[in-house]
């Protein structure tokens, strides 16, 4: 399967340790994941996403875009591939307007299923739909479920309302598909539903089965005595529930960060204000 990591702060910030340098870091990660990767950064409210069909570690694009790239929000992806072509356009993150979609998972029997799903997104959608995955299918039906409950141009759409968009198309395709699995191992062909959506401003992640992991502070910043935005929040847990940073990743990644599982079915995200909501 594959690997996702995400990250949003409320300050400019470098992620080329995660990405690059720590003992687990997704670059690594790629010599078990190696049908490609993809990386989406925000710029001026802007989402640039850059893409390759081959390894992360050996891909000197990637070394260079992870090495350069400071942003407010980043979703890296690296990908092993179990439906589609191994080529840029099944490659993740995939992007809709100012919305990217990460997937660490796959949906059981997906060749009868997918003129079924295919129904469920609408037409609006459908002339974006370019490649083979599963994973891109999964992304234009919650896309459709969201754009029910508000525009999907609005800049800091309301995190309530992008938790209940998420379940509605989980819902709705577990009923065409079957349950996902309940652990991580089942086995590459089982159902797993595990992603990171965002538009750069609100962020949420869903666990389907595939480990996902979350951190929002740190034993001690190593910035604390030159960084402007320094709040009891960025070493402790949150008591006012508002954070300065929330970052996703498949494993538990080496460095400060205190870490924590997301369970199966959990859902977690941060609005425009970077108040940190679970469901």
């Amino acid at each position: 399967m594959c690997r996702l990591f995400g990250f949003r702060s409320v300050i400019l910030s470098q992620v080329h340790t995660s990405l690059l340098n720590a003992e687990n870091a997704l670059a690594i990660q790629s010599n078990d994941h190696p049908d490609g990767w993809g990386v989406s950064y925000y710029q001026n409210g802007a989402p640039h996403v850059v893409k390759s069909s081959t390894s992360a570690i050996n891909d000197t694009i990637f070394k260079k875009v992870s090495g350069v790239v400071s942003s407010n929000t980043v979703v890296a992806h690296i990908r092993k591939a179990t439906l589609g072509n191994k080529n840029i356009l099944n490659t993740h993150p995939f992007q809709y307007g100012h919305w990217v979609f990460a997937h660490n998972g796959n949906i059981k029997n997906f060749d009868q299923h997918k003129e079924e799903i295919k129904k469920k997104i609408h037409p609006q959608f459908k002339r974006f739909i370019l490649g083979e995955t599963d994973s891109e299918l999964f992304f234009f039906l919650i896309l459709t479920k969201m754009s029910l409950h508000s525009s999907l141009e609005e800049i800091s759409y309301p995190i309530e309302k992008m938790a209940e968009a998420v379940k509605e198309a989980v819902t709705e395709l577990v009923a065409i598909i079957g349950e996902m699995s309940k652990i991580d191992d089942a086995g590459e062909t089982e159902t797993y539903l595990t992603f990171i959506i965002t538009n750069g401003v609100s962020m949420l992640a869903h666990h389907g089965g595939k480990n996902l992991h979350y951190s929002t502070y740190k034993k001690r910043c190593p910035d604390r005595d030159s960084c402007p935005s320094l709040s009891a929040s960025c070493e402790a847990p949150t008591q006012d529930g508002y954070i300065n940073h929330l970052i996703f990743s498949s494993e538990p990644l080496s460095g400060e960060n205190i870490w924590e599982p997301m369970t199966l079915g959990q859902m977690i995200g941060v609005d425009g204000n970077m108040k940190l909501s679970i469901f």
